[in-house]
């Protein structure tokens, strides 16, 4: 498995030096960090996660209904289909949005955290589940152009209705669990935009797909092709 240093020396090889390095995600039961509660959306406390400092998430600290569902803490509330339904409006009726759950299949988490890092703040990906990458459309054609490379199934790069956690994230931690070949484009629920920047999707590898993506960047058009090379001159 690549090290953290050696995906970095990749990154910024054909990225360029601006590239900004993901975030490693993993559980555990022990914190990485002391980490206060943070009212509604928890991706408010990512945007410090980005700039370095490290996240522990838990049950008592995630200030959202839907961050404790779909970062496995709690069950389901009650009022969530409906809240999704009738009042956010991005589901048709409460039932949609329950079926739509049930079919995700959230699984409880073991552990008492969700921590999340930047990459370079890591001496190792064991134990990592998933990395999540915030990026603009030229980074993004770069990472979505990695995962087809040696990935001809159609769901090589999947979006997927959702919260901006349980698109990126709990799509990752599942995907991961069955030793899946998918990564996940996502963050495009309203909800979680005002957190992120205007010109910024989210893109996330679990750590399952990871290991053939690391073993492949060099040979894939990422590295000198002439196609890239231009997009990488906008990239700095």
């Amino acid at each position: 498995m690549i090290s953290p240093n050696e995906l970095i020396s990749k990154l910024h090889a054909y990225f360029g030096e601006n590239m900004e390095m993901p975030l490693a995600f993993w559980r555990s039961d022990d914190a990485i960090a002391e980490t206060e509660k943070i009212g509604g959306c928890f991706f408010k406390g990512l945007k410090e996660a980005r700039c370095g400092k490290p996240l522990s998430l838990s049950v008592d600290n995630i200030g959202c209904g839907g961050g404790k569902l779909y970062l496995g803490f709690t069950d389901m509330p009650e009022h969530v289909p409906g809240f999704v339904s009738l009042k956010e409006r991005y589901k048709r009726t409460p039932d949609d949005v329950k079926s739509f759950i049930e079919d995700m299949n959230v699984q409880r988490n073991p552990y008492k955290y969700f921590n999340f890092c930047r990459i370079d703040k890591i001496t190792t990906f064991e134990g990592v589940e998933g990395l999540l990458f915030f990026a603009a459309p030229d980074v993004l054609s770069g990472l979505c152009g990695w995962a087809f490379f040696d990935n001809n199934r159609r769901d090589a790069v999947q979006t997927i209705f959702g919260s901006g956690c349980s698109s990126v994230i709990t799509t990752a931690i599942n995907e991961n669990a069955r030793c899946g070949q998918s990564c996940f484009l996502g963050l495009f629920d309203p909800s979680v935009h005002p957190f992120v920047g205007a010109d910024e999707l989210g893109f996330s590898i679990p750590a399952s797909r990871l290991v053939s993506m690391a073993a492949s960047i060099s040979d894939c058009f990422l590295n000198g092709s002439f196609a890239w090379g231009k997009v990488k001159e906008r990239l700095g």
